[in-house]
C-alpha cells in the first residue's frame, strides 16, 4: 500500500500548510485523502501507513479515525446515506426515514446491501437543522426527507449506477 506520487506530493503541501513540529495537525485531511485512494475505508493497514507517514504512532491514528463519523472503518457500498440523527432531525422524523431505509434496502445503521450498493449510517449533526430530516450523500445534503423522496433517491443511484456500467 503507497499513495502514488501525486498523492504524496499532496500529503507533502498538506503537512507544509502547517509549523515545524505540529505535523499532527496534518492528520485529518491526510486521513481523507487515504479513504478517498485506498477504496472509500480506512483499514488497520491504512490507518499504519498514514502513522507512518506522519511519524505518528498507529493509535494516534486510530484514536482520531475511530472518533469522527467521516471515516469509515470497513468497507461502505457505492452509495452512503448518512442520516442525522440529532435533536431537531429526530424531531422532524429522521428514525422513521432510518426506518423505512430499513425495509426498503434491508439494512440497519452500518451495514451495506449484499450487491454493495447502499451503506446506511447515523451520523450527528450536519448542520443543516432548519432542513429536518435531512442526510448526506457524498459531497451532497438530501433534505426534507420523506419516504417519496427516499424512493427517488433510490432510485436515482440505481439509475446512476446502471448508466455506468
Amino acid at each position: 500500500m503507497k499513495f502514488s506520487d501525486e498523492k504524496l506530493k499532496e500529503v507533502e503541501q498538506i503537512v507544509k500548510r502547517y509549523p515545524e513540529g505540529k505535523h499532527k495537525s496534518a492528520l485529518l485531511p491526510v486521513l481523507h485523502l487515504a479513504q478517498q485512494e485506498f477504496g472509500g475505508w480506512l483499514s488497520a493497514e491504512t490507518m499504519d501507513y498514514v502513522a507512518d507517514l506522519l511519524k505518528l504512532k498507529p493509535i494516534e491514528v486510530y484514536e482520531v479515525a475511530t472518533f469522527y463519523s467521516m471515516y469509515n472503518l470497513k468497507q461502505v457500498g457505492r452509495y452512503m446515506f448518512e442520516v442525522c440523527q440529532t435533536g431537531p432531525c429526530m424531531l422532524n422524523g429522521s428514525d422513521d426515514i432510518v426506518k423505512y431505509i430499513h425495509e426498503k434496502l434491508g439494512i440497519r445503521p452500518g451495514e451495506t446491501t449484499e450487491d454493495g450498493m447502499f451503506t446506511l449510517k447515523t451520523v450527528e449533526c450536519l448542520g443543516a437543522c432548519g432542513y429536518a430530516p435531512m442526510m448526506q450523500m457524498g459531497k451532497h445534503y438530501r433534505e426534507h426527507l420523506t419516504k417519496e423522496k427516499v424512493d427517488a433517491i433510490i432510485e436515482e443511484c440505481r439509475q446512476n449506477a446502471a448508466s455506468k456500467n
